[in-house]
């Protein structure tokens, strides 16, 4: 039993310490609460791994979120109060077995596609448009993740004046919201509505210009190679890499493309 456990307490080792205990107190907590949405439940563990579903618990007082975090996919456990995390599995007294599922591995992408067959049509463009390094990036105008990679990404782009950054937009079903901003921030085609978006402003409803099919497209390629979570990013030599990275991680990750005919 100790064994089974084990793994996810690994999991959640950094994530406990970055939410951190806090003074105990008393809370009239009922037997019902308001359930989180995953907007909230992704913003309570933001850093910690990516909420894909939020219920309430089968023990009092707990929600219970599947949280995905380096590959793999664990529930934990979050008070109503949402001041204390909890890491999985609980025991059932009864079954003498956990309440919830064991941490599994989550499917991912290839890791390397050829970079030429990327589509660059359907993107917004950051830094040099004529750069040598082109960075693929699918990303979703409601993700925390990618609204936090964002900012990294125009720090690259003064990092690294070779780098072409392609946004694409890849709005997942879990924010709905995300698909009709997906096609107006594509419809405007410059960066000024994907700032604002994930700066948390507010953006038009989409109108005729704002092509549904440019949207469409992007998700049918993403799927086609396996991209089911944002960000996932393609580097210039055709490596994906799924999740949040600094821009200094990502300059890195790229050092390895020959600055070869480059413009200065």
């Amino acid at each position: 039993m100790l064994k089974s456990i084990a793994p996810v307490l690994v999991f959640l080792c950094v994530a406990v310490s970055a939410v951190g205990v806090q003074a105990e107190e008393c809370s009239d907590t009922g037997a019902t609460a308001p359930l989180m949405t995953l907007d909230e439940a992704n913003e309570t563990l933001r850093g910690i791994g990516e909420v894909k579903s939020v219920k309430l618990s089968p023990v009092q007082g707990l929600y219970e979120l599947s949280v995905v975090n380096n590959g793999r996919q664990a529930t934990v456990y979050v008070d109503f109060a949402r001041k204390h995390l909890i890491p999985s599995p609980i025991f059932s007294l009864a079954t003498k077995k956990p309440i919830a599922p064991e941490p599994t591995a989550v499917s991912t992408p290839p890791s390397r596609v050829d970079i030429a067959t990327v589509p660059t049509e359907n993107s917004i463009i950051l830094g040099n448009p004529e750069g040598k390094r082109k960075l693929f990036v699918f990303t979703d105008p409601d993700c925390p993740f990618c609204a936090k990679l964002h900012e990294e990404l125009w720090k690259l782009t003064t990092l690294d004046n070779q780098v072409t950054v392609y946004v694409k937009m890849f709005p997942l079903k879990m924010h709905p919201a995300a698909y009709d901003k997906a096609r107006v921030i594509l419809g405007a085609g410059t960066p000024e509505l994907l700032n604002k978006a994930f700066a948390g402003e507010p953006i038009p409803a989409p109108g005729p210009k704002d092509s549904a099919k440019a949207v469409d497209d992007t998700l049918k390629y993403a799927e086609s190679i396996g991209i089911t979570s944002t960000p996932t990013l393609i580097l210039p030599d055709g490596r994906i890499v799924v999740g949040f990275k600094k821009a200094e991680e990502l300059k890195a990750l790229m050092s390895t493309v020959s600055d070869k005919g480059a413009k200065p």
